[in-house]
């Protein structure tokens, strides 16, 4: 099942992948004359900036860990020292972080922050990102970002809680790196020797709002389809929602996303010298649903008029009133991908519609009763604009992050439906324009074609960043290409779980591309070579 449900969100995924053999219970192992069991119990009490640790557990490996009341534990990687803590920078804050800290025998001596998804509220986010890194040796730290919520949709928590807009905005994230970094003192008895931030989606954002506001939290950042230009982002989603939902008619089935990308893939399939049902760039395409209109009304193997319309709103982006362009669209090729289109776009609960109603409604106009009916995209949008110096992590001056040394990766997938991939590279323009030689020797931006919202899509999308960025942190060279791996199963291959490749392709240093020799198998990376864009 590769269906990515919520912001960044694989851990809905997990639970449904999970649930036959999971428990919602963690195994912890307590061995009261275990030293390593002692030195974890003795961090309850310590004393934090703004709060402390409130209790520790020894977890074993193997054992079961689960992040959230009712969801399914992941087995751990390795042996941890699980550690609570809660944080309250003002009255209305409580920030909950957990820090994992593995044996010292195992401990490679880093330190890394992991991102949250979506409005957070819970560790089951950033559980996933900490459950692979403590199996490679770090020690990580996650944040719920200040507040409990049902479900990472959920912005109830925000209502008239100005605090708590800003820790889920910066101060979560850059309050749980301090506490990470006394609690690994207390532990080890040394500082990490290097500390890293690793998201995606929101997390992204995250992630680029400490290289932005926080240049000394982290050594190197990994940003993964960052919802960075937050209030930009919100504004275009409640533009999207009211493009296919603002009439009935509008609305485009489940069934007919699959001509939309049948006929996209007819067009341009072979553009890229391969065909395998993946467009390397599909920017390339220049795909109009108007091919799919019906001569007459409206059938079940055509678009009607307005089908046709919404479709075309959503390949071009969100406009502004006058019809200038806002923000970036989204790509041909993959619109039937479970988990794509039918989860952000066009299906009855599409998330844009949702995530950007409860930001107007619980952020911006702090009354619960707001509708998406009564939108207006000038005035929404300058109100929603009084939230950007918190939420937005857009500004492409990260100069005092490169020059202590700072790496960034970014990465995007091609075919992400939750946020439009132009937009990255917009971002990624930017500070090569604004930084010059620090961001050409600092910054890298690798698109994957193929790949959905953080993970998933027909495309091989699973690869490591981690350990694309410590080997270049260390120093060793900038990177120009990352394997990527398509596993029968991409969630179990993503959290390292039993799952067979199926397909691998090198993700090149943007602007290049792959460009397959034409001898080898188009299934292994081996047989492809980075190359400019238009070169044969």
């Amino acid at each position: 099942m590769n269906r990515i449900v919520h912001f960044g969100a694989l851990g809905a995924v997990a639970a449904v992948l999970l649930a036959a053999g999971g428990s919602p219970e963690p195994v912890a192992a307590f061995a009261p004359a275990d030293p390593a069991a002692d030195a974890c119990a003795a961090l309850t009490g310590l004393t934090l900036t703004d709060g402390k640790v409130v209790r520790t557990e020894q977890v074993a490996k193997g054992g079961l860990v689960s992040t959230k009341e009712g969801t399914p534990g992941l087995p751990s990687q390795a042996a941890f020292c699980r550690v609570y803590a809660e944080l309250s920078p003002t009255p209305r804050s409580k920030i909950k972080v957990e820090v994992w800290l593995p044996a010292s025998a195992a401990w490679n001596g880093k330190l890394l922050g992991a991102g949250n998804g979506g409005y957070g509220g819970s560790m089951l986010l950033p559980q996933l990102t900490m459950q692979g890194a403590l199996g490679k040796g770090y020690a990580t730290v996650g944040t719920d970002m200040g507040h409990v919520g049902t479900a990472d949709t959920d912005g109830k928590w925000a209502l008239n809680e100005p605090e708590r807009i800003a820790d889920f905005g910066h101060r979560a994230n850059h309050l749980a790196s301090g506490a990470g970094k006394a609690v690994i003192a207390a532990y080890y008895g040394a500082a990490p020797k290097a500390a890293y931030f690793q998201g995606c989606s929101d997390g992204g954002r995250e992630a680029l709002m400490e290289a932005q506001r926080y240049p000394q939290d982290y050594d190197a950042i990994i940003a993964g389809a960052p919802a960075n230009a937050w209030t930009r982002l919100m504004t275009a989603f409640m533009v999207d929602d009211r493009a296919v939902f603002a009439r009935p008619e509008s609305a485009i089935p489940n069934a007919k996303l699959k001509l939309l990308q049948d006929a996209a893939i007819a067009q341009c399939d072979a553009k890229d010298g391969v065909k395998d049902g993946v467009l390397d760039d599909p920017r390339q395409c220049g795909f109009d649903p108007v091919v799919l209109q019906c001569k007459a009304g409206d059938g079940p193997g055509c678009l009607s008029a307005p089908q046709v319309t919404a479709a075309r709103a959503l390949y071009r982006g969100a406009v502004d009133a006058k019809g200038n362009k806002f923000f970036p669209g989204y790509m041909p090729g993959a619109e039937a991908v479970p988990g794509a289109w039918d989860v952000w776009l066009t299906g009855p609960k599409a998330q844009h519609g949702i995530f950007a109603g409860e930001f107007f409604r619980y952020m911006v106009h702090s009354n619960p009763d707001w509708q998406p009916a009564s939108f207006d995209f000038a005035r929404d949008y300058a109100a929603a604009r009084r939230l950007a110096p918190v939420l937005d992590s857009d500004n492409p001056d990260i100069g005092p992050f490169l020059r202590r040394g700072g790496k960034l990766i970014l990465y995007h997938g091609w075919n992400d439906a939750a946020i439009a991939p132009e937009n990255t590279i917009d971002y990624y323009q930017a500070v090569r324009k604004r930084l010059g030689k620090a961001a050409e020797s600092s910054v890298r931006l690798f698109m994957a074609p193929g790949m959905s919202h953080c993970l998933a899509g027909p495309g091989p999308n699973s690869f490591d960043a981690l350990g694309t960025l410590d080997k270049w942190r260390q120093g060793g060279p900038a990177p120009e290409t990352i394997v990527a791996t398509k596993f029968d199963n991409d969630l179990f291959g993503y959290l390292g779980f039993p799952a067979k490749p199926v397909r691998t392709r090198p993700l090149c240093a943007y602007p290049k591309v792959a460009r397959w020799d034409g001898k080898g198998s188009t299934d292994d990376a081996a047989s492809f070579t980075c190359v400019p864009p238009g070169k044969r």
